[in-house]
């Protein structure tokens, strides 16, 4: 099986929710969740928004904002 075509596909909303709800009402931008994602291969389509410059600064996701994201993730069969 492709982990990419997994069984369940959660909404950005739909994560941002489980994450509030088991992390302490933590807020989990839609950045931090495409990050996390694409770490772990789950890209669904390119991204047009892109930067014009390779040297352009990107946020990085705080750990604990991973690690609950990946639970969400597990929690909703998507890795």
């Amino acid at each position: 099986m492709d982990i990419t075509s997994a069984e369940s596909k959660a909404t950005y909303e739909e994560i941002k929710k489980y994450v509030a709800e088991h992390n302490d009402g933590m807020k989990a931008s839609s950045l931090n969740i495409a990050q996390v994602k694409a770490k772990y291969g789950i890209i669904e389509r390119e991204n047009y928004n892109k930067a014009k410059s390779e040297e352009a600064r990107q946020p990085v996701c705080p750990k604990d904002k991973e690690e609950a994201i990946v639970e969400a993730l597990k929690a909703f069969r998507m890795i």
